[in-house]
């Protein structure tokens, strides 16, 4: 007779400690661990080429914590279950809850699977502070706005869940099984593999460690310093986040034995808007794909491939724009300040459609998370829930000269304005050419020459946006 045992089904939740499927799994019976690289996804759904390089380190770590007992498969999650309960004889399968529209449908795909075949199927909230069906305005509608979502709806509902306390798991060895861990290489592109180890350590050790920096070195400035991209006032916790190295629930309570002065409070608010993005994301399926405010489906957008890839190569020509998306390229991340300024180069002055730069940051991101990065570029562009007016344009020079007053930024992903002096970094092509030729610079040859004029594209964004509302009042 086969021994019964549980399944822990891993998923963006790549961590031992505080892990409420892994947890109660191993309170019931023996656990057997799996992964599933579900490859059955519409492409918008697998993951982008950074993200998987970052999934094959983090899963490699897992597994050395199992004790190398994560068993990882390739292929539809449903057709992996069906093996599974059939070589062995499983009880309960446990899972932490996806908010992901093509994973609830999966997740209802598997539970009816198991149901007719008498396999509970249990599933926890293990990846946000507050469960989105809980937070919901009198009317029982979800909110559009985040501040009387974050202050009226989670704040008041109580404390988030405090972390579990520290146990080790109940780990059933399935030696026979195969395990395609390795399998997974293959689906990495090794570039963005080298990226990942040489700008980031991976692991829930690491997560934590990360976020022991962020309180020592970053949280006193937080809520000015963070609007810098050479200040260490951000978290960078973002991927640990999306991949589940780390809980909110953990950071949440760690912050909590700092003094709540401002800047813990403003950063509480952060781990809010992440909570936002994800509400938005489950009310709304269709988020990732389609405006949020159906007025901007009138909206007169341009394409210009040859434009759009100056603006994904980092060479439009305006120094800080070019210093954000060279970072992207880079180091698979970039700075949120900075995420803002390209979207709204890219989206305003190129009136280039705010998908084509989602997908793009899909691609790159680290960090790449659906519903952060949907609810970011639907703000940017002005469609979203509680959206940046559209008329906010940033003006790529300003936020240079106010962000980056040193150039510092500027000169470390800009390489070839780095003899420049200062005043000359935010708008070279200004500079008269004899003053340029002082320091053996020309533009056109050591650098481009803007791709759009900003005042004439300034102006354009809002003659386009005037004419979408005239549509709308037309139709």
């Amino acid at each position: 007779m086969k021994e019964k045992i549980v399944i822990n089904w891993f998923r963006n939740d790549l961590r031992i400690q505080d892990n409420l499927s892994l947890y109660y799994a191993s309170k019931l019976s023996k656990t057997l661990c799996v992964y599933i690289y579900d490859d059955s996804y519409e492409p918008q759904f697998s993951p982008g080429s950074a993200s998987k390089a970052w999934l094959f380190r983090s899963l490699n770590k897992l597994n050395e914590t199992l004790d190398n007992n994560l068993k990882v498969f390739i292929g539809d999650a449903v057709k992996v279950f069906e093996k599974l309960t059939t070589e062995f004889e499983v009880s309960d399968v446990f899972c932490n809850k996806s908010y992901e529209p093509h994973q609830i449908e999966k997740d209802l795909q598997i539970k009816n699977y198991l149901s007719k075949i008498g396999i509970n199927f249990n599933s926890y909230n293990s990846s946000l502070l507050w469960d989105p069906e809980k937070i919901l305005k009198n009317d029982g509608n979800p909110y559009k706005v985040f501040t009387p979502f974050y202050r009226k709806g989670c704040l008041p509902s109580g404390d988030p869940r405090p972390p579990l306390p520290i146990y080790s798991p109940n780990i059933f060895r399935a030696d026979d099984l195969i395990s395609r861990l390795n399998a997974l290489e293959d689906l990495m592109d090794e570039s963005w593999n080298n990226k990942n180890q040489t700008y980031w350590k991976v692991g829930e050790e690491e997560a934590f460690n990360q976020l022991q920096v962020f309180l020592q070195n970053g949280i006193q400035d937080y809520k000015d310093g963070r609007n810098f991209p050479e200040k260490l006032n951000v978290s960078r916790l973002s991927p640990y986040l999306h991949f589940g190295e780390i809980s909110p629930n953990q950071i949440w309570y760690e912050i909590n034995d700092y003094d709540n002065d401002k800047n813990i409070g403003h950063f509480k608010s952060e781990l809010g808007w992440r909570e936002f993005s994800n509400n938005l994301l489950y009310f709304n399926p269709d988020f990732p794909t389609k405006n949020f405010q159906q007025k901007f489906d009138n909206f007169p957008w341009e394409f210009d491939s040859e434009i759009f890839n100056s603006w994904k190569n980092g060479t439009t020509g305006i120094p800080i724009v070019d210093a954000g998306m060279r970072e992207l390229s880079e180091t698979g991340y970039m700075h949120n300040r900075l995420r803002m300024i390209v979207g709204s180069f890219l989206v305003k002055n190129l009136l280039i459609h705010w998908s084509y730069g989602a997908k793009w940051f899909w691609e790159c991101l680290f960090d790449a998370d659906l519903a952060n990065n949907s609810a970011g570029w639907q703000w940017i562009a002005g469609s979203g829930a509680d959206a940046a007016p559209y008329f906010r344009i940033f003006n790529p020079i300003l936020q240079s000269q106010k962000f980056d007053p040193d150039g510092t930024y500027i000169k470390r992903f800009v390489p070839e304005l780095s003899n420049l002096p200062v005043e000359f970094l935010f708008s070279p092509w200004d500079v008269n050419d004899s003053e340029l030729l002082k320091y053996d610079f020309k533009m056109g040859d050591d650098y481009p020459f803007p791709i759009i004029d900003l005042k004439f594209s300034r102006e354009r964004a809002l003659d386009s946006f005037q004419k979408m509302n005239e549509i709308n009042i037309d139709s």
